[in-house]
């Protein structure tokens, strides 16, 4: 099989045995999922209210215990004291860590962003110095990325690093905000401007230099047990052999790195969702009303089946994502590159999928939440009960690692880069999609086969992008990148069409590999999540084209739209209380 290229799923049909799910993994990384599932549950879980009274001792001992039991350095190569194992084992164990709350954050910030900067773009003596103390949790790592007057605009930052005249030292002056595990670090990758250069660059900086200046603990919404507050620099002087990787790369430093946050933040997400549905349902199975319990009313079986619904969905899309890039990385490793540089190509080619998996996650967090809540019902709004805490702590997720918004910029901003650049070839689908509009509609075989009717679904759904991305494209031309909203547009029906597909995907391979006994639940979760986002992307793209079609473009477009939406009726009362009735049963999250 060819390796797929990023944002290739949007004009390529792709084969249900080329893809990998959650029910492949291995007995070996099943074990290292449970060795953090009993760590979260035994050590983690019984803290979470002490942590969210700002005890940084107490942060910086759990995280010290993870490094002594492995978990910081799962994806560490072993000379580098770490485990060595790939991206899609990091990320399944990453999973069950998401469900620790405030810890979740701590151990996502410092295995990621704060360690990973200077694995992929250290030299050796970096990597030997500070990689192997942050993957034993001897050190503790964080990113200094924004500024009071730098968000998402990143390198607008006014951070200053100059070199003194002896060219041993850059002297580092500047305030970074918002910086996670800024209380308990030994480490920050800040980043900084050298002279009046236009790019950003990056620095490996101990906390204990002279100069640093912590702020006080920010009293945030949710996330409290986390260490969160302003670092102030101030004349700090920087061993010129700590600037990391090249003068003027940080900026591609630092957007790499967030590549690998977003599908990061995206798969502890789903952990915190299947969390959240595990304590709901127990509720439900206990909590009494009306003579009964709550879990057998029809409303609450209809927003415990939603949940679990959209939980899968970002479960199948986020693995089916990490195996593209290990695939990718390995391409790139057996062309000739080291592994670092070849995992960075590889998260890169992937920016548009690391992106999906972490707007859909995130706000999936947001529904599963927020619908927590409401089944706990006046219990939920104390904090007394988990999913109150669940409901605060789930709201950054979609600040984190770049706003929502800016990630749905970059998911349509990269497919038409890349198209522009001729390495995705979305116009021939784009032009075959318009003149099928003009010709007789194909209404295919005769077929009555399950997946073969939901792939043509699928296909629809993509034409129906190609048609109003195409059409956009015609009418603003370059100017297309200020038409955020458009974009948004687009945006959405990417993100629910790769969705519906991975969850069909990874429904049909468990078809074709016999794995399950309840093969009709996972395929009422496919039914019922297709059939909504047909109405989704009709809505979408009818909002698309009614902004910038006119006349009879506009009613082809309408049209076109309507076809290539249409699904078959779906029983989605029915097929929710099926479903929500295995939840009951199990009394936990099932799939």
């Amino acid at each position: 099989m060819k390796t797929l290229k990023g944002g290739e799923f949007l004009i390529k049909e792709i084969n249900a045995e080329d893809i990998f799910i959650p029910e492949d993994f291995n007995e070996e990384q099943r074990m290292m999922a449970d060795t953090c599932k009993d760590f979260i549950n035994k050590e983690v879980m019984p803290k979470v209210d002490e942590l969210d009274k700002h005890n940084p001792e107490l942060l910086k001992k759990l995280l010290k215990q993870a490094g002594e039991l492995g978990l910081l350095g799962i994806s560490i190569p072993e000379e580098y004291e770490g485990f060595g194992q790939d991206f899609v084992t990091s990320m399944l164990t990453l999973e069950e860590i998401g469900r620790g709350y405030s810890f979740a954050v701590c151990f996502s910030a410092h295995t990621g962003i704060g360690t990973l900067p200077i694995l992929y773009y250290g030299n050796s003596e970096q990597k030997k110095k500070y990689v192997t103390k942050l993957a034993t949790g001897e050190l503790v790592g964080a990113y200094c990325l924004t500024e009071p007057g730098a968000g998402s605009d990143a390198n607008s930052g006014k951070t200053k690093a100059v070199l003194d005249k002896g060219g041993k030292n850059y002297i580092l002056n500047g305030v970074k905000m918002w910086i996670t595990n800024g209380g308990i670090a030994d480490i920050h990758i800040v980043f900084a401007k050298i002279g009046d250069d236009k790019n950003l660059s990056a620095f490996i900086v101990e906390s204990a230099w002279k100069g640093i200046v912590l702020g006080a603990e920010e009293e945030k919404m949710g996330i409290k047990g986390s260490s969160t507050l302003q670092i102030y620099y101030n004349d700090v002087k920087v061993p010129a052999e700590n600037l990391l990787g090249e003068r003027g790369g940080g900026f591609k430093i630092a957007l790499n790195i967030l590549n690998i946050g977003r599908m990061k933040l995206g798969i502890a997400t789903v952990g915190a969702s299947k969390e959240i549905i595990t304590n709901s349902v127990i509720y439900a199975n206990e909590r009494k009303q009306f003579g009964t319990q709550i879990a057998n009313f029809g409303a609450i079986k209809h927003k415990i089946a939603q949940m679990t619904i959209l939980t899968f969905a970002g479960e199948s899309l986020t693995y089916r994502a990490s195996r593209n890039v290990e695939e990718a990385t390995q391409e790139y490793i057996a062309k000739g590159q080291d592994k670092e540089k070849a995992t960075i190509e590889g998260l890169r080619q992937f920016a548009v999928e690391a992106a999906i998996s972490k707007i859909f996650c995130s706000e999936a967090l947001d529904f599963v939440a927020d619908e927590g809540v409401q089944i706990f019902g006046g219990m939920g709004y104390s904090a007394e009960t988990t999913v109150e805490r669940a409901y605060r702590d789930s709201r950054i997720n979609r600040i984190f690692e770049g706003t929502n918004e800016i990630n749905r910029m970059v998911i349509v901003g990269e497919i038409l880069k890349r198209a522009f650049k001729g390495e995705l070839d979305v116009l021939t689908p784009a032009k075959k999609v318009g003149k099928e509009l003009l010709g007789i509609p194909d209404f295919g075989s005769n077929t009555t086969d399950y997946f073969e009717l939901k792939k043509r679904t699928i296909i629809n759904f993509k034409k129906t992008i190609l048609m109003v991305a195409g059409a956009g494209i015609k009418e603003f031309k370059n100017k297309i990148a200020h038409e955020q909203e458009l974009l948004m547009l687009i945006s959405d029906m990417l993100i629910n069409t790769y969705a519906a597909e991975s969850t069909l995907l990874r429904v049909e391979k468990l078809s074709l590999q016999n794995k399950t006994k309840n093969l009709d639940l996972y395929k009422d979760m496919l039914d019922v999540f297709v059939y909504d986002a047909a109405s989704k992307i009709k809505k979408y793209g009818d909002d698309a084209v009614n902004y910038f079609a006119e006349g009879n473009e506009k009613l082809g477009m309408a049209m076109g739209m309507k076809r290539f939406t249409k699904t078959e009726a779906v029983n989605t009362i029915s097929a929710r209380r099926r479903i929500t009735d295995k939840i009951i049963e199990m009394n936990k999250y099932p799939f």
